[in-house]
């Protein structure tokens, strides 16, 4: 059987040819202010050890608790610190499946009914969850800093060991939640080392003189950073640990100044905290001209900032991707559009009323589905995959008359929260209709690029204290939100709006409610309920 490629023999590789660059810039802070006073580096090869190290202790305390090799493991962390990446490397190190949970999905029983769906035998939960272990059906374990712990000498199973591309290495899960919990995503040797080509295509060094420095851009627990680190590992370049995915602009300075951060990795939203600010500070305005690069994902810029950039000579590239494939689409460097397929991978564009009878339909001007083809290397497990065995993702795109898509967003009810993640707003709709037909005559959820969705209703009373109304829609759907991820929750009344009946934009012909004109219509509403909320 073949040996694959994997993270960790990219990891292995890097820390021999660049044992003492950099890999990560971890802040080390003032106690009381939180003020960053200096940034640590750790080397490669520190990182090699530790992940090593880790791998030991955990094999240790999973073999004694009767866990075997080949077992999957549940890693529940916010995956955003130095030592959830190590964790997250050395549970797969020791020869375990890793099956990712992040903070965002804070539910016990969803956890462990996704682990049960994958035959999990054990979970490392992080510290903030410290009352998990209570009557479980499988051992539980605090994550912690194990570099004093003592471990034997065992010997660690192979960085590349003898498998089929098919058996799983990891498991990730929908950044949404689909029947009241998000699905699994198997992710096979072959599948991940067709991302690490990838990965490792979408971050090549401008500069091959030096090491190339950026950022933390979410969780490990999610594909996005997996996938980014997993590029910029095999690059030998240096990943700057943020104090949050919504860095201050003061942040940003600091890393430039001090790190050397070459190329700056965010989602749009984030993003434009520091566009922004070079809007009235010539100094970070010159900062960010002098980035090799930004690279965002997951949404579109707002046409404001997009023309700033372009105006003055940001460097920018976009990248489209997901959970179950990884990055697809590339525009080229420099540019937000158009994007393209990353080379070697095998996608179709398919005019979203026509069926896919298996091979590639030439686009037009229509709107087009994105289709990963069963062909391509890519394409997710085959429990995610369509009756044709194509993978649909629902993603619409716009062909551009020279070549080159842009996307137009999505043919389904789900939106995009502001890091990128998943929710389904007609399963919130649903929801509320159901327990709540007397109060509600009609809803929708809204929210694409905020942290959270807003529910808008019309009350089917006229006549009913709005603060009542929103207090009920509370309590009887609070058991359905407590399943979902954080992202896709409402539960204050400050993200309920309630409207006159026949208030809500609707199509001339079915007179359906319209999303985005709800969006568009109701902005500064929206505005101001965010505003509230931060």
């Amino acid at each position: 059987m073949p040996n694959f490629k994997t993270h960790l023999t990219a990891l292995e590789q890097s820390a021999s040819l660049y044992p003492s660059r950099p890999v990560f810039r971890v802040p080390l802070l003032r106690p009381q202010s939180q003020e960053i006073l200096e940034w640590q580096e750790i080397s490669y090869s520190q990182f090699l050890a530790d992940v090593e190290h880790f791998a030991k202790f955990w094999t240790q305390r999973l073999t004694a608790d009767g866990v075997p090799p080949r077992s999957v493991v549940g890693v529940w962390l916010g995956g955003m610190t130095y030592l959830d990446a190590v964790h997250i490397y050395s549970v797969a190190r020791a020869g375990y499946i890793p099956q990712f949970f992040s903070l965002k999905l804070p539910n016990p029983s969803v956890i462990f009914e996704l682990l049960a769906k994958s035959d999990g035998k054990a979970i490392i939960f992080d510290a903030a969850f410290a009352n998990v272990g209570d009557s479980t059906p499988i051992p539980v374990y605090v994550s912690l800093d194990a570099r004093s712990e003592p471990v034997a000498d065992i010997a660690l199973p192979p960085v590349a060991p003898d498998v089929n591309g098919s058996d799983t290495l990891m498991i990730f899960h929908t950044s949404g939640s689909t029947s009241g919990r998000p699905k699994l995503v198997p992710c096979s040797y072959a599948w991940w080392q067709e991302c690490l080509r990838k990965s490792a295509q979408s971050v090549v060094p401008r500069n091959p003189e030096r090491q190339d420095v950026t950022t933390w851009m979410g969780s490990m627990c999610h594909i996005g950073q997996t996938f980014m680190f997993s590029g910029f590992l095999q690059h030998g370049s240096c990943t700057i640990q943020i104090s949050s995915q919504a860095f201050p602009s003061e942040e940003l300075v600091d890393m430039i100044t001090r790190c050397h951060l070459n190329r700056l990795v965010q989602f749009p939203t984030y993003l434009t905290t520091h566009i922004r600010t070079s809007r009235r500070d010539p100094k970070v305005l010159q900062m960010l001209q002098d980035l090799d690069e930004i690279f965002y994902s997951g949404l579109m810029l707002s046409s404001d900032d997009e023309e700033w950039i372009i105006r003055h000579g940001i460097n920018i590239r976009n990248c489209f991707g997901s959970t179950e494939c990884g990055a697809m689409l590339l525009s080229t460097p420099g540019k937000s559009v158009p994007l393209v397929p990353i080379e070697g991978t095998s996608y179709g564009f398919v005019p979203i009323n026509s069926s896919l009878d298996g091979q590639h339909q030439n686009a037009n001007a229509r709107t087009l589905e994105l289709v990963i083809l069963s062909d391509s290397v890519d394409c997710p497990d085959s429990s995610l995959r369509g009756p044709d065995g194509h993978y649909h993702t629902g993603d619409l795109f716009f062909e551009l008359p020279g070549g080159g898509y842009v996307s137009r967003g999505r043919d389904d009810d789900w939106i995009k929260s502001e890091n990128s993640l998943r929710c389904d707003t007609k399963a919130i709709e649903d929801n509320v209709r159901a327990t709540c037909a007397d109060l509600v005559s009609e809803c929708i959820v809204v929210g694409n690029g905020r942290p959270s969705p807003t529910l808008f209703v019309e009350a089917a009373n006229p006549d009913a204290n709005q603060e009542r109304l929103k207090k009920d829609i509370i309590r009887r759907t609070r058991h359905f939100h407590s399943r979902r991820y954080l992202h896709e929750r409402i539960t204050s009344t400050n993200f309920i709006l309630v409207v006159p009946r026949d208030t809500l934009p609707r199509t001339a012909s079915k007179g359906n409610v319209r999303r985005r004109a709800v969006e568009e219509a109701f902005k500064a509403d929206l505005d101001r309920i965010y505003g509230i909320s931060s």
